[in-house]
């Protein structure tokens, strides 16, 4: 595995920088990678919500993966926003034809509102997506999309959904429990053979928490690309995120629920090694 993983980040945009390709290439860069990134969609967003989004012509969109896969070996790429079925279907036939060994989908189904944000027909194409990945990090609502079921009201349930999930496309599952009603917000690997990898999870309590789906799987992304084992590596990023969100409140970028600090854990390690020399 390449020591500094290249990692393409296929996602929408946020003006703000919490979300989408910009909150991925600084997890990407907080995990030790080299961030790259190709835009589905220019989204006209803040920390209070989405105001528009503007998707380019599919061409312009080939071209921008062309650019990227024609130049450069990639060693892993994120999946988030797609918006459509054209977008997935274009992401599919590259997939097929170029040899990433590491594939995790954001599967950017349903908001944390509840809202759903894709079509059917969207939400098919991104379902069968699932099969060329390594890993989906769903939230639950997203989970119960691809499962076609009800919203796991625990972590056992979702669990036990993403067992279910993870079997019939021969993929692995984050469970994330930052979303449950409880004192925790552990996480669970679920694999397809069935095993069950498990991480303890501290809950922090605070409103910014803005991007957190997109900067987990980014960072897992770049541990699996730096050669991590799946369990090590959504250890890490897991690890990783917690402290995100608990300095969150620090940064004091906007009026609603704000981004995490994407670079906390990489100062305060550079002030520990300043302190010890």
């Amino acid at each position: 595995m390449q020591e500094i993983p290249r990692v393409l980040s296929i996602a929408g945009t946020d003006p703000t920088g919490g979300a989408g390709v910009q909150a991925d290439l600084k997890s990407i860069g907080a995990a030790g990678g080299y961030g790259m990134a190709v835009v589905t969609a220019l989204v006209a967003q803040n920390t209070q919500g989405v105001r528009e989004v503007h998707a380019p012509p599919q061409e312009f969109f080939e071209a921008q993966l062309a650019s990227v896969f024609d130049d450069v070996t990639v060693d892993a790429v994120k999946i988030g926003m797609l918006g459509d079925v054209v977008t997935a279907e274009t992401i599919s036939r590259w997939l097929e034809r170029q040899d990433v060994p590491i594939v995790v989908l954001d599967p950017v189904m349903v908001a944390t509102s509840g809202d759903r944000l894709l079509s059917e027909e969207a939400e098919q194409a991104v379902r069968e997506l699932t099969r060329q990945a390594t890993v989906v990090t769903p939230n639950l609502p997203e989970l119960a999309v691809l499962v076609e079921g009800e919203t796991a009201g625990t972590l056992e349930e979702a669990i036990e959904q993403a067992t279910r999930f993870a079997a019939q496309m021969n993929v692995s599952v984050l469970v994330k429990g930052g979303h449950l009603a409880s004192g925790r917000a552990d996480n669970a690997l679920v694999q397809a053979d069935g095993s069950v990898h498990t991480v303890e999870v501290e809950r922090v309590e605070t409103k910014n928490t803005h991007g957190t789906g997109c900067s987990l799987s980014s960072a897992l992304a770049t541990r699996l690309g730096a050669g991590d084992s799946p369990e090590k590596a959504v250890e890490w990023a897991s690890e990783w995120l917690r402290e995100s969100i608990e300095f969150a409140d620090e940064l004091h970028v906007g009026q609603g629920n704000g981004p995490v600090d994407h670079f906390h854990r990489m100062r305060r390690l550079a002030r520990d090694n300043g302190a010890a020399e």
